[in-house]
Parts: structure tokens; C-alpha cells; sequence
């Protein structure tokens, strides 16, 4: 293994230099003009895996973007490890708010700033270097690797199920390792066990063909403003947070006692929480810490509402309709699809026969992901974080989404280990996002004691 470390911290410049090239593609997937874009990036992808020495490498065409693959299989009798990765990026906009280019890597005070550095170019490129460290020097790794890197993360991944049903065989691996988050800090190492799902709907209701005066008609008819704040009312309640649809709790899986004292490790203070979010003062789930109901717990939002006049000044105005935008963010073990049904029926049974209702269910449902704090893979990612970090990581929930790491976990059956090592000031999705040289570094050291510590644990199992 030193001779693996040794090329690393060899190597370091070289690979920067790769990256910023790789930085430099801007390969922005919402944006349709950029499709030539795209195929440059996983062009690049393609050889970079074909350098790093893995065999099989080729793209394999999708509706959308291409799907890059690579795979080394000669541990014999080994653990098969997935790596996935994107090489598809947010768009830079507003740009006048960018330091610096963002397609051209500028590295300052020991950071790297350009868009992808740290989500997700710079994270997978760990997983390309440490691969090609253990090819060109030892000449074989410790377990047997896949390699799947898609370019349609930011808008979705609105393939890569289909490319998943239909390669599962390709696939088939032992656990899936995904560098895509972050760490609490740089002196607090942690590592992701959890991710949350969702399922996000529109509401309308309805009382009138068009809008009519407020003093003439007002009294005479229902008002959908109205009724539309009443039944959002209903979905939850104001004193202790809990939602209220019939069986939005049935499939939650509980916090076990071991998962509340390690959530608990973790560094928070609710008054600074507020403060530096600006809120008067924290508030959510009855008998749940901050931390647990922000990453841990279900929970229902309403993102939006309209209706009626909003403009400047006065204007009496009985309105037509109303709308609101909800979200219900999802724990271990609840179907989005079956929160979403449950959700429309409650609506529709509450709804006075005064007006019309309709639920409009939007199409980016998601799973909810989360992984044993006893797997395998766990065990080795903790390992591997305190012989490169000198201290035991934090485990932790995350509060948003990633429905791919759900979809992989459901159509492959294995654990997914997300070993990220961005950071919380990275800026992911907005203007200068950044990524340390340090964790980059550490990232790749990381990743060597994992694959080593994998392995041993499976062939010992």
C-alpha cells in the first residue's frame, strides 16, 4: 500500500492539472446548447478510466446522455466494488457573482475554484487516481472494481434507471461507493448513512369561472384562498409538527437507540442554528433534536402559494382559484408513491363541496436511501477515515435528496457507502464553488485505506 500512497502524493500536481482540464469542459446538462459539451466530457471520462488501466471501457449511449463505464475484475475471489460518479455540472448563472472563471480552475489559499470541483468532477477524479495509483505501481487492487459515470445527475438522472434494469448484470457488485457529499468540516470527518426522499405536489382549488368583485360576490361563494390555507392547515399540526395525513407514519423505520447517540455527537447549538439562518428560533417534530428532524424524520412543506391579486396596490378581488406547490421529504422504508395517493385522498376527503380540488403529482418522486451503521462497507469507510483523519468520523443523515443512491440500493440490492469529501462552505450549485486541495488529498489517501479495509473485512467474512 505505501507504494499506492507514494504515487499519490507523487502525482498531485499532474492531477490537478488533469482535473482543471476536466473542469475546464463545461458540461452543463440543463442546458440543451450544450451537448457537444457533454460528449466532450464523457469523451474525457472514457480516457481517463482507459489511463487509470481499467479494462472494458467504453460509453454506452442513453435517451439522454451517455453513460461511461469501466470495470477491472482480476481479484479473484474478492469483493466487487461500484464507484459512481457525474460528470454532468450545475450552470454557473448569475455569473457576474463568480471571482473567477468558472471553466478555468483557479487554485488559491490551498482551495480549487471552478464549477464541478467539488461536485462532482473533483470527487470521482479521487476515485479515477486512486485506481490508476494501484495499476501502475502494484499492478492489481486489493478488490475488484466497476466504474459507472453518468452525465444527467443535475437535471434528475432521467436515464439511469432504465440503463440500471437493463444492465444488471453489468453491475452486479457487492456495495456501491459514491463520493457526492460532504464532510461536517475538515477537523470533523463524517461520513453519510442516510438520505432522504420526496415526493412533491400541486394543489388547486377552484370556486369560480373567473374572478369576480370581493364586494359584490363575497359571501356568496366559497373563497379558494380560503379553502386552500384551511386544508393546508389540516396536513399538519401547528403545535407539534406532526403530519397528519392517515398513514404518513405506518412505514417509517424508527431511530434506533445507537443511531440517536451517534447523531447526537454531532457539534450543534440550536440558538446559533437559528442565528445564522436568521430565524426567530428552531421549531419542528415534537420529541426530535434539530439534527434528527433535519435529516432523520419526514416532513411536510408548502413551498408556495398564489392566488388572486399579489401585485402592487388595491384591488378588491374575489379570485377564481388557488395553488400551492407542497413537498413531503421521506424517510427509510416510505414509497413516495404511496405518500403521494395518500396524500390526494386525504385532500379530496377534506375538501368541502364548495369548490373542486385537484392534486397534481410532479414527476421526480424519490426514495429515500439509508444504509446500516454494521455494514461492511461502513465499518471499512470508518476505519479508513480515522487512520488518514486521526479521529473516528460523525455519522450523519442528510435532509436532501439523492434518488439515484435509492434507485441503485433497490435495483441491486447492496449497500450504497457515500465517502464524500466536499465540504459545507463548497458553494455546490452557486457562484464560486470550490473544493480543498486537502480534502482531495485526503479523499484519495481515504480511499486506499477503504478498498484495503473492504477487502479484508469481506475475505475475513
Amino acid at each position: 500500500m505505501k507504494e499506492v500512497v507514494d504515487y499519490l502524493k507523487a502525482n498531485q500536481d499532474r492531477f490537478l492539472e488533469e482535473l482543471a482540464e476536466f473542469i475546464k469542459i463545461p458540461s452543463i446538462s440543463a442546458h440543451a446548447d450544450r451537448r457537444k459539451d457533454i460528449s466532450k466530457a464523457a469523451k474525457f471520462t472514457e480516457k481517463q478510466l482507459k489511463a487509470a488501466g481499467l479494462k472494458n471501457v467504453k460509453q454506452y449511449p442513453t435517451k439522454g446522455n451517455p453513460v461511461v463505464y469501466g470495470e477491472w475484475m482480476g481479484a479473484k475471489g474478492a469483493p466487487t466494488i461500484l464507484v459512481y460518479g457525474h460528470y454532468d455540472v450545475q450552470p454557473v448563472e448569475p455569473l457576474e457573482k463568480w471571482k473567477t472563471d468558472p471553466f478555468e480552475m483557479t487554485i488559491k489559499g490551498g482551495k480549487m475554484f471552478g464549477r464541478g470541483t467539488s461536485d462532482d468532477k473533483g470527487q470521482v477524479f479521487i476515485h479515477f487516481k486512486v485506481i490508476e495509483a494501484y495499476l501502475k505501481t502494484v499492478k492489481k487492487l486489493p478488490v475488484n472494481i466497476k466504474v459507472i459515470v453518468e452525465g444527467e445527475e443535475e437535471v434528475g438522472s432521467t436515464n439511469l434507471v432504465d440503463f440500471i434494469k437493463k444492465h444488471r448484470a453489468l453491475l452486479k457488485s457487492d456495495t456501491i461507493l459514491i463520493s457526492d457529499t460532504n464532510m461536517i468540516g475538515k477537523t470533523k470527518p463524517s461520513i453519510t448513512y442516510g438520505l432522504r426522499g420526496l415526493t412533491y405536489l400541486e394543489v388547486s382549488v377552484k370556486s369560480l369561472s373567473g374572478d369576480q368583485h370581493s364586494g359584490t360576490f363575497g359571501g356568496g361563494v366559497a373563497n379558494p384562498i380560503q379553502v386552500l390555507s384551511e386544508l393546508l392547515v389540516k396536513c399538519k399540526d401547528p403545535k407539534t409538527s406532526k403530519v397528519k395525513i392517515p398513514g404518513f407514519y405506518s412505514d417509517v423505520v424508527p431511530l434506533s437507540r445507537k443511531e440517536r447517540n451517534e447523531l447526537a455527537k454531532i457539534p450543534h447549538d440550536d440558538a446559533m442554528y437559528a442565528k445564522n439562518l436568521g430565524a426567530v428560533s428552531t421549531f419542528g417534530e415534537k420529541g426530535y433534536s434539530t439534527i434528527e428532524r433535519t435529516g432523520a424524520r419526514p416532513t411536510f412543506e408548502i413551498n408556495g402559494i398564489w392566488g388572486g391579486h399579489t401585485g402592487a396596490g388595491v384591488k378588491t378581488v374575489l379570485p377564481a382559484e388557488a395553488h400551492a406547490k407542497v413537498s413531503m421529504r421521506l424517510v427509510a422504508n416510505q414509497d413516495p408513491d404511496k405518500i403521494a395517493k395518500a396524500f390526494k385522498d386525504y385532500i379530496k376527503d377534506i375538501t368541502p363541496d364548495t369548490v373542486k380540488v385537484d392534486v397534481k403529482l410532479y414527476d421526480n418522486n424519490g426514495y429515500a436511501a439509508l444504509t446500516p451503521l454494521t455494514a461492511d462497507g461502513m465499518k471499512a469507510a470508518s476505519t479508513a477515515i480515522k487512520k488518514v483523519f486521526k479521529k473516528d468520523p460523525f455519522f450523519t443523515r442528510e435532509g436532501g435528496s439523492i434518488p439515484v443512491v435509492a434507485d441503485f440500493q433497490h435495483l441491486l440490492g447492496v449497500d450504497a457507502i457515500l465517502l464524500g469529501f466536499g465540504l459545507p462552505d463548497d458553494n455546490l450549485h452557486a457562484p464560486n464553488e470550490k473544493m480543498d486541495i486537502s480534502q482531495f488529498r485526503n479523499g484519495m489517501q481515504t480511499t486506499v485505506h477503504f478498498l484495503e479495509e473492504y477487502a479484508k473485512m469481506k475475505s475475513a467474512g
